[in-house]
């Protein structure tokens, strides 16, 4: 299979993955419970989705490390499984990926606040991506991405320890825009295009949010600020209801998000896959809508 760069550059649409946490809760995974630490407890589980999502025609996937770094995996007292949980997760994936897909070892945020807001200094933010990116790089992943963002700084921060872990490989970034077309601290989609394409990343684009609409709008708005940028785009599958029994349920359908992917499509987005609630059906309607244009 050819390198990222060489499979991102070829025509089209590079089709992604779909939610990793809401599908492993789906098969048990108890809630508030970190989907990292079924990686060690539940591998089978982890590799199971991870494989669907190959079968089901994605040809990037994800490694179930969101919440992977040392400052997340502090709250569940994993901080000392840091680099196993990551080394292990990584090795799970690219097994079910086997020669059919990439993968991209994936860094959410801390979940914390930078100072002066919060408790975190820049300097704890970079070591903690920088740690938890050297363990994807050594596993093999083809890429890293840091998602789900909402702060400049801490963008800038994780960016900078990738690149402390890893010269060579490719950086995506990606925000969540889920406030009024903003993220939560604030930042328009212009604005984080105007500040982070310039850093050399190899993609940026939004992930998760509110609703398709929302996160195509964040997608044109950045299409227009940076035109040159290389986009991506994972959104969620709408927003959740939560039914009787606490059971989450996602009400966009697989038809509904394959016709949104060609709108995506449209503004020359690279990557598309799907955020939480998205399944392998969700990926596999995406497959065949964008492989038929």
């Amino acid at each position: 299979m050819p390198d990222f760069l060489a499979r991102l550059n070829q025509p089209g649409v590079r089709i992604a993955d779909g939610a990793t946490g809401t599908m492993l809760q789906q098969a048990g995974l108890p809630r508030r419970v970190p989907p990292e630490r079924w990686n060690l407890e539940n591998p089978v589980a982890v590799s199971r989705v991870c494989r669907s999502y190959v079968e089901a025609g994605a040809e990037i996937v994800l490694t179930n490390t969101f919440g992977g770094s040392r400052i997340r995996l502090k709250r569940d007292g994993l901080e000392a499984q840091t680099a196993e949980i990551n080394r292990t997760a990584a090795r799970l994936a690219r097994e079910a990926a086997g020669d059919r897909a990439l993968v991209i070892g994936d860094m959410g945020p801390t979940g914390e606040l930078l100072d002066p807001l919060g408790p975190l200094s820049y300097a704890e933010v970079v070591s903690a991506f920088a740690e938890q990116a050297a363990a994807l790089a050594e596993s093999g992943v083809d890429a890293l991405a840091i998602e789900t963002l909402s702060d400049l700084q801490e963008a800038k921060a994780a960016l900078e320890g990738a690149r402390q872990a890893s010269t060579t490989l490719p950086i995506l970034v990606s925000f969540s825009f889920d406030t009024r077309g903003r993220t939560m601290m604030g930042v328009k989609p212009a604005d984080a295009a105007r500040a982070i394409w310039p850093l050399g990343v190899t993609a940026l684009g939004a992930n998760c949010g509110r609703t398709l609409s929302e996160t195509l709008a964040a997608i044109q708005a950045m299409r227009q600020a940076v035109p040159e940028a290389t986009l991506m785009a994972k959104p969620n599958a709408g927003l959740p209801r939560v039914e009787d029994d606490g059971a989450s349920v996602y009400d966009v359908t697989p038809e509904i998000m394959a016709d949104y992917a060609l709108r995506f499509a449209e503004q020359e987005v690279k990557i598309f896959g799907g955020c939480c609630g998205s399944t392998p059906a969700h990926i596999q309607a995406i497959a065949a809508r964008l492989r038929s244009r």
